[in-house]
């Protein structure tokens, strides 16, 4: 009985160390995973910031672009409301002379004393 006590003991001993390497090679694995998937997500958080800069660096050329062409047509309307401005008040002036011209004519018939056929 002792001989088979035996042989159970260290049947019993054997398999405990069996499963203790099991363990040891299961940890060592999860740390092997848990190792790439920090790789993979420092990876994936790289490329985004990289993404994020990019995008950064684009919206702000488009803004330039868009404040470049809103400057250029503030520009173009104030000048088109200088030539506004100017051809209102030739167009005034034209009517004044105009006004003035008739009313010297209407004048020079009355002093005259001559009387329109019509």
């Amino acid at each position: 009985m002792k001989l088979f006590e035996i042989e159970a003991y260290k049947s019993w001993v054997a398999m405990e160390l069996e499963q203790e390497m099991e363990v040891k090679e299961a940890e060592v694995a999860v740390q092997q995973a848990e190792d790439y998937l920090d790789s993979d997500m420092e990876s994936a958080m790289d490329e985004f910031r990289r993404f994020e800069v990019e995008m950064e660096r684009m919206a702000m050329s488009e803004l330039e672009s868009l404040e470049r062409t809103a400057e250029s047509a503030r520009k173009m309307g104030n000048l088109l409301e200088k030539a506004a401005t100017f051809a209102s008040k030739k167009y005034m002036e034209a009517a004044l002379n105009s006004a003035t011209a008739s009313m010297k004519t209407a004048w020079k018939g009355l002093s005259s004393k001559k009387v329109h056929p019509s």
